[in-house]
């Protein structure tokens, strides 16, 4: 039977929706949990602890090289303008509206996205999950709401940190490598940034991915198979699905806010 045959077709739609609709069931059951588990602001604390002061490092690291990257090209291209001095301005533009959220929520996603489906995976495999449905304890107001909540406060810290580090490295290579004024590099960016236009539209993409990456990775932790190959399916999955969406939401996003 091939792959488009009606009744494959039929049942590949119909599994689809019901996934959808069980994504959106857990959702919205999440948000209706959301004032509990802000009650026990120690658990949203230390997943916050989890899920960005160890992806930290690899932000940080990830955020100089791609300002290095960024401080080279951009110099060379402004250059048959005439208009390195604007080389800060094209830097940080590029890393607080684009590359700062889509990189960061890329990277949350391959880190603490997979850490998230791994565990609560594992849980599953564990029958703590079970357990703790047999002690009247919910585990979606337990184990997942406080790791949502902590996914969407760490990763607008993590955008801002890997949108200052990107900074830095374009600074690093267009002022003390190059040898743009500094004066020129930083007015520019003084300037030319606007703090509700361009940072704010990173901060509104950063906390959409936040909440797309997140909820990703619980869900397919959640509905993984409770077998080692199950979870291990549900990372990969968490890892694809999660960079798309990510893909896929920041040209909506962009599309809006810049009404095209």
């Amino acid at each position: 039977m091939r792959w488009w045959h009606p009744a494959r077709l039929g049942f590949a739609v119909r599994q689809g929706l019901a996934n959808l609709g069980q994504g959106a069931r857990l959702f919205f059951r999440l948000l209706l949990l959301s004032g509990s588990s802000w009650r026990r602001f120690g658990l949203i604390r230390d997943q916050i602890h989890f899920l960005g002061n160890y992806s930290l490092s690899i932000i940080a690291v990830s955020g100089l090289f791609v300002g290095f990257v960024f401080g080279l090209q951009g110099y060379y291209t402004l250059e048959r303008f005439g208009a390195t001095e604007a080389l800060g301005l094209l830097v940080t533009l590029s890393l607080v509206r684009e590359i700062g959220p889509v990189v960061t929520a890329l990277l949350f996603a391959g880190r603490a996205g997979t850490s998230l489906t791994a565990e609560i995976g594992l849980m599953k495999a564990g029958e703590q999950i079970s357990v703790m449905e047999m002690m009247a304890v919910d585990p979606i107001d337990r184990v997942l709401a406080p790791r949502l909540w902590a996914g969407i406060i760490a990763m607008p810290l993590l955008a801002a940190v890997f949108s200052a580090m990107g900074i830095i490295g374009g600074w690093v290579v267009g002022v003390l490598m190059i040898g743009i004024d500094a004066g020129a590099f930083w007015s520019q960016i003084q300037g030319g940034v606007d703090v509700w236009a361009d940072v704010g539209s990173g901060i509104v993409k950063s906390l959409v991915f936040g909440v797309a990456v997140t909820f990703i990775a619980l869900l397919q932790g959640f509905e993984a198979h409770p077998t080692p190959e199950g979870v291990a399916r549900a990372t990969t999955r968490t890892v694809v699905m999660a960079s798309l969406t990510v893909l896929g939401l920041n040209f909506m996003l962009t599309a809006m806010m810049f009404n095209i």
